[in-house]
């Protein structure tokens, strides 16, 4: 894991740091649309400000790393967030994994993800299980979920933040794909809504949020 980071002057360097740049970077896709949104406000955007706020009052973003790799055990690929942020709020600190959307899915469910197919897969699973104390995970559950959670939670973890929050900033008109975070959401026994904060539990250590953030489609024609 990288510990050396600097500071970027504009929206290409997250171009830079992408798995897939020339497939990856296109106007009205998910990748370019964060990456503007989130380089333009220079802090949090207005409408992820907006709806955390109300959770976390006065928060303040402290560091925003983009594409930020995650190590999980189990296999050498990491869970690579859009962006990572660590927050502060009324002292206490927030660690938040952001995951862009537009119209592309979550990638793979469990049950095509197969954690059978190798050992690795099978640790990677029974880490990610425990790590969230899911008992059991439906196999139309989207994988990405999964490990994008696991990265706010370790981050969390690693820093010492009192929060772990996984954040969907979406610029789908339709907020497309929405079904399949409420599905995910619903495993922790919480109904998941559009621009609100659903708390899992406020007795665990990470307490750990998930919200959906319907962002500015203007974003789409950057």
């Amino acid at each position: 894991m990288k510990r050396i980071y600097t500071p970027t002057q504009s929206v290409a360097e997250w171009r830079a740091l992408l798995a897939e740049p020339e497939k990856q970077w296109k106007t009205g896709y998910s990748a370019r649309s964060l990456a503007y949104a989130w380089e333009e406000a220079d802090g949090l955007p207005a409408e992820v400000d907006t709806v955390l706020s109300h959770r976390f009052p006065g928060i303040e973003p402290l560091v925003i790393l983009p594409e930020h790799q995650v190590p999980l055990p189990g296999g050498k690929a990491a869970s690579q967030n859009d962006a990572w942020v660590l927050a502060k709020s009324n002292d206490q600190l927030i660690s938040i994994a952001v995951e862009g959307k537009v119209a592309e899915p979550f990638g793979p469910t469990i049950a095509e993800w197969n954690p059978d197919a190798s050992a690795g897969r099978q640790k990677r699973f029974t880490f990610l299980k425990d790590l969230l104390q899911l008992d059991d995970i439906p196999a139309n559950i989207r994988y990405q979920l999964l490990h994008r959670t696991a990265s706010a939670v370790l981050e969390a973890q690693r820093f010492n933040a009192r929060h772990a929050v996984l954040l969907i900033h979406s610029f789908s008109p339709e907020n497309q794909w929405f079904e399949d975070f409420a599905s995910y959401v619903n495993l922790f026994g919480r109904t998941a809504q559009v621009d609100r904060v659903v708390t899992a539990e406020e007795n665990t250590s990470p307490v750990l949020h998930f919200v959906w953030v319907h962002g500015d489609e203007t974003y789409l024609r950057k």
